[in-house]
């Protein structure tokens, strides 16, 4: 099992997806490698959390009721300027690069593999 680089392992690490089962499962592997967690069922219980300020990266499903990822990434590089890796179930080509191209570390498709999480981790986490 990998871990998160040393210096990573205090990052508190928001996972915002409407897939209760995903989130918890998410929410299991990041704790068990090492990270600090907090989950949300939607954007706008992230955005109205008292924790979203110390929050050192974000991991957003696109696909959400009300505010989507796209919204939420729109919303937090305006206010709040923290690292953004999306994990989806979304294989659209146009998604992914106006994701990326707005700022997100990485759009990854479920599955991820332990691996390329934690790589997409340490790099959103690096200075």
């Amino acid at each position: 099992m990998n871990a998160p680089e040393e210096k990573n392992s205090q990052a508190l690490i928001a996972i915002v997806d409407d897939d209760q089962s995903f989130r918890e499962a998410l929410e299991s592997l990041l704790r068990l490698i090492g990270f600090r967690t907090a989950i949300f069922a939607s954007a706008r219980n992230f955005l109205d959390s008292p924790q979203l300020p110390n929050v050192s990266c974000a991991i957003l499903d696109v696909s959400m009721p009300g505010i989507d990822g796209l919204e939420l990434q729109r919303h937090l590089g305006a206010t709040h300027r923290i690292p953004i890796i999306f994990i989806t179930d979304l294989r659209d080509a146009k998604t992914r690069e106006h994701a990326v191209q707005a700022g997100a570390i990485s759009f990854l498709n479920k599955p991820v593999s332990e691996e390329t999480l934690i790589d997409a981790l340490n790099s959103a986490l690096r200075p």
